[in-house]
């Protein structure tokens, strides 16, 4: 071999490692950098829910595609139900192979269900917008999941009288399609198909929590109190008809109208007013991609974009909206929209805060 073609060889190697260096640091950001501007577009806004990446959690390589994914629905999809889908569709393995019944790629689609069938427009996405629509691609495929799971979580909001909360019906129609949840009014029951929608909603559900992040159990509990001074009433999960979606997506404290509302952590303000059913609301976006919902005020005392500090007044319980008598409605939400939900009573623990 000449001198000439080896110094190609070398120069051509160092080329690719270059390369390789700038594109690691070019995804370390997307997927630790925070967008102060909500949710909506593309990019690296972790309000939809911040991911564990690394060991136990969510490949460095798929977290930007996964976290791009979540921010770009609107209706508050958290990007660790998405991540917990990949994990359970195909281990996070780009190209699975089909499986037995012919789905592809990281994301598992069905054939049909990605290209369509009898002139029906199919489920998939130039994620990279390289000109082609790729299951195997793991770009195009999360893409097509987020979008997917996002059109069926806008329809599950419109049904809060079927069982299930919107996350839970929207995982039940990604597995067995929209028309089953129609027809079982909620979430299909164990003895439908031996089972499988059953047990892939409630094993998503409880797998979501090993992709989360930050790791809340290390989050020091300064700045961090409860909302209100009061009892606890009704718990989260509750279930029963007095609520649309036929569950009791907080918890309440009982109190009087005119009790001092305080901020429950440090944040930023993301709405403050009118929130149809919960009355008077405010909604603060916190530092780790989560969000608290303060329901059934009967005053506001701040506004969209303020910064509060933890244990600020923000306003005083009341008993506008639907309610059968005073109370504060309390959120931990992933996303700032109602369907995104998890247990306030344990993330409020997970800071030092007693109940």
């Amino acid at each position: 071999m000449s001198k000439i073609r080896t110094l190609q060889i070398m120069c051509s190697a160092l080329v690719a490692l270059l390369f390789t260096l700038t594109f690691g640091i070019l995804m370390l950001l997307v997927i630790t950098l925070d967008d102060d501007e909500g949710g909506g577009g593309g990019g690296a806004e972790l309000a939809a829910g911040s991911l564990k990446i690394g060991k136990g959690g969510v490949p460095a390589a798929y977290a930007g595609l996964i976290q791009k994914a979540a921010a770009s629905c609107k209706a508050g999809l958290p990007a660790a139900i998405l991540a917990a889908q990949l994990n359970q569709e195909s281990g996070f393995r780009a190209n699975p192979g089909k499986s037995s019944a012919g789905a592809l790629g990281i994301a598992q689609f069905m054939p049909d269900t990605w290209y369509g069938r009898n002139g029906s427009k199919g489920a998939g996405v130039d994620g990279n917008n390289d000109g082609r629509k790729d299951p195997l691609d793991p770009e195009d495929a999360i893409a097509a999941q987020g979008k997917m799971m996002c059109e069926l979580l806008r329809s599950a909001k419109k049904h809060p009288e079927y069982n299930g909360s919107p996350i839970e019906l929207a995982l039940a129609g990604y597995n067995a399609g929209w028309h089953r949840v129609v027809q079982y009014r909620g979430v299909p029951p164990r003895t439908f198909a031996r089972g499988e929608t059953y047990n892939y909603v409630k094993n998503i559900m409880a797998s979501s929590a090993n992709y989360s992040g930050p790791d809340l159990g290390a989050v020091t509990s300064k700045g961090w109190t409860r909302p209100v001074d009061g009892p606890l009433g009704t718990p989260y999960h509750q279930r029963g008809g007095a609520w649309s979606s036929g569950m009791h997506t907080g918890i309440d404290f009982t109190v009087s109208t005119g009790t001092t509302v305080k901020a429950a952590g440090p944040g930023t303000i993301h709405t403050a007013g009118r929130g149809g059913a919960y009355g008077n609301q405010i909604v603060i976006k916190h530092a780790d991609g989560t969000y608290s919902q303060y329901g059934h005020l009967s005053k506001i005392s701040v506004s969209a974009g303020q910064h509060v500090e933890g244990g600020q007044k923000i306003g005083l319980s009341g008993a506008t909206g639907n309610v059968s008598g005073p109370h504060l409605h309390f959120e931990i939400r992933t996303g700032p929209e109602y369907g995104s939900d998890i247990d306030p009573v344990s993330f409020l623990r997970q800071q030092g805060v007693k109940l």
